[in-house]
């Protein structure tokens, strides 16, 4: 979110759009098959049917879909906040997801006005990064005279998923290969979120100008490819990882050739 609001401000829509279709690439390609590969395989934990599975992952690649044109305008942000809406409902629904946070944060007395504080100041700084990323981006578009989509999509789109991926390394120290597929699919979904939202902010439609025919085949085919192998037996097996990074390794050949 910081980032989108800081490439608003400098009037480079495209490099959020980047970062956050990157971001899904990134979660589902690199980094649950990294530690596929690395935790010789890993268990998926999760409590979704194969329908509401399949719904949150499209929910995911609407981004994709809506930039599959070029053309993102403010109707494709009010679709993409509506999906993801939907998918809160969906939650919602079945886990009573509203009134667990509001028994946290109204009844939970553990935290300390220091540690509001911490976060007002971690919030503080993330911006002041992510001015930074948002800059340095377009910095290095202009001096090799390349697209700051193509940067965000398959740059920027690590840095902002770094937390994720340092449950990656994480997990493997303690020898733990169990991945709540949720936290997964609920960052990815929150993209889509931010993705509406932060169309919506800028007030205007834009054009995307970047091949993206070739990023949407192979963020749909990776996807799919996830799906089966996650509904296969509820885990993702070394080989199963291979296959995911070999996809990413060649949509990265693909961006950057």
């Amino acid at each position: 979110m910081s980032v989108g609001i800081s490439a608003l401000i400098d009037e480079k829509p495209e490099i959020f759009v980047g970062n956050l279709i990157g971001g899904i690439v990134v979660i589902f390609l690199l980094i649950i098959p990294l530690l596929a590969i690395f935790g010789n395989g890993v268990k998926l934990t999760h409590q979704m049917s194969k329908e509401h599975l399949i719904l949150a992952l499209l929910i995911i690649i609407a981004p994709s879909v809506f930039t599959f044109d070029g053309l993102i305008g403010i109707p494709e942000g009010i679709m993409a906040v509506l999906l993801y809406l939907m998918l809160i409902m969906m939650v919602e629904k079945r886990k009573g997801l509203f009134e667990r946070i509001k028994d946290n944060i109204f009844h939970n007395k553990d935290y300390t006005d220091y540690d509001l504080i911490k976060i007002l100041v971690g919030v503080v700084v993330v911006f002041l990064v992510s001015k930074y990323i948002v800059d340095t981006t377009i910095y290095f578009s202009q001096l090799f005279n390349i697209s700051s989509f193509l940067i965000s999509l398959v740059i920027v789109a690590i840095g902002t998923n770094l937390p994720e991926l340092s449950l990656v390394f994480r997990a493997l120290s303690l020898k733990k290969k169990e991945v709540a597929l949720g936290d997964y699919l609920g960052s990815a979904a929150a993209n889509t979120g931010i993705f509406g939202v932060l169309i919506l902010l800028g007030g205007s439609g834009f054009f995307v100008q970047n091949h993206f025919y070739q990023t949407f085949v192979f963020i749909a085919g990776g996807m799919t490819l996830f799906y089966i192998f996650a509904r296969s037996k509820q885990d993702i097996s070394r080989a199963e990882g291979l296959v995911l990074l070999l996809v990413y390794i060649l949509f990265l050949l693909m961006e950057v050739l």
